[in-house]
């Protein structure tokens, strides 16, 4: 198995990567999603079936200390994770289904910096996660 990105991120941070941390990288660098642990889980346990769901639990814990992955909680009750990036972006999060759609508006970023100004403050870092329902799907 080659090293994905995140891997390689944990490298260089000095972590010592056991054969089924690389595993976890390896499901988190190809995710698409914000999957939680138990997600992460099964898809580690596809790729090596003696991952343990307290390892994955530990794991996620260390990259999350270590910067390499943010944690999220859009509120259905589950931590969601994804690789940490340099670039900022937003989460809109939709309440029927879960799906995490990433976002950037730069009038949202300017707007903040305005009110936090406004309020004699420097803006030094924010999160924004917006919760709908598809506007054009009738309520069940």
């Amino acid at each position: 198995m080659n090293m994905d990105r995140l891997e390689k991120i944990c490298m260089k941070k000095g972590m010592r990567m056991t054969d089924q941390r690389r595993v976890i990288a390896r499901v988190l660098s190809i995710a698409k999603d914000h999957p939680d642990v138990e997600e992460i889980h099964r898809r580690a346990a596809e790729i090596d079936d003696n991952i343990s769901i307290a390892t994955v639990y530990r794991t996620m814990r260390l990259f999350e200390e270590a910067g390499v992955v943010e944690r999220h909680d859009f509120q259905d009750g589950r931590s969601r994770y994804e690789e940490a990036t340099q670039t900022h972006h937003d989460h809109l999060i939709d309440l029927r289904t879960g799906d995490v759609i990433e976002f950037v508006s730069e009038e949202i970023e300017a707007l903040q910096k305005r009110i936090a100004e406004k309020h004699g403050y420097k803006l030094v870092d924010h999160r924004l996660e917006l919760y709908g329902v598809p506007i054009d799907k009738p309520e069940n």
